[in-house]
């Protein structure tokens, strides 16, 4: 078995899903894959079931309906650990995040001795292709809002290309964390960093899908922005000691 493995949530990704396999086990590094799908309509999970005859490193999780990216990264990540995976990416389906890039974020964890590893958009400018310029503009700014009100210096907080090595998912109670959308990107490297963990933002170039759908909505966007404060709040009562 790998060391490494992918996660990656879908809900009618068939434009993009076999294609990205297929570009996941080409890579010079081997990954194995697993595939968390909401009960897509447009057949994603048959895509799948094919290609997991051909490739023996890939995984699927079917849910019954869109449960939301969060959680579904929770299942991921719990599954990941049970089956001892060392090394535990997330990545969406759409090719936004490039896939070659894995293997950076592989080598700042595992040869670098990072503990978690962000492809970030913005660590060495505006890396952004085929966004709308409101679009750039407001997730820049949501950088800046969160890094105001947490103290975080991550860059790029709600990127949602990453790297965690086994030990920082085992220190989170990942039974804990409460958001769904955007937010929990979020959630989870507040938690590394106030648990300690040593984070490093990787440059990526970030291109905007091609093709299917996006998943972004207004009320992803105000569970962002109210929940950051939360998290902030709740963090005072809360004691950070990792158990080793």
């Amino acid at each position: 078995m790998n060391n490494c493995i992918v996660v990656i949530p879908t809900y009618n990704e068939i434009e993009n899903v076999e294609a990205i396999i297929r570009k996941v086990f080409s890579l010079g590094h081997p990954f194995d894959l697993l595939i968390i799908d909401d009960g897509s309509p447009d057949g994603t999970a048959d895509v799948v079931k094919r290609l997991m005859n051909e490739f023996a490193g890939l995984h699927m999780v079917e849910r019954k309906g869109k449960l939301g990216l969060g959680t579904a990264y929770i299942h991921g990540f719990k599954w990941a650990l049970e089956k001892g995976y060392e090394y535990i990416f997330e990545m969406d389906a759409d090719f936004s995040h490039p896939p070659e890039d894995l293997i950076k974020l592989y080598k700042a964890c595992a040869i670098e001795g990072h503990d978690v590893a962000i492809g970030s958009r913005y660590i060495t400018g505006v890396n952004v292709v085929n966004w709308p310029i409101n679009r750039v503009l407001m997730s820049y700014f949501a950088g800046t809002y969160v890094r105001m009100i947490t103290g975080m210096k991550i860059m790029d907080p709600t990127a949602g290309f990453i790297c965690y090595t086994a030990k920082v998912l085992r220190a989170i109670n990942l039974d804990n964390i409460r958001f769904i959308g955007y937010a929990f990107q979020i959630e989870m490297k507040f938690n590394s960093w106030k648990y300690g963990f040593d984070i490093v933002e990787v440059p990526i170039i970030f291109t905007d899908r091609t093709k299917g759908a996006s998943k972004m909505s207004r009320g992803i966007f105000k569970e962002a922005v109210l929940g950051v404060i939360s998290l902030k709040i709740n963090s005072y009562f809360k004691r950070y000691i990792v158990k080793h």
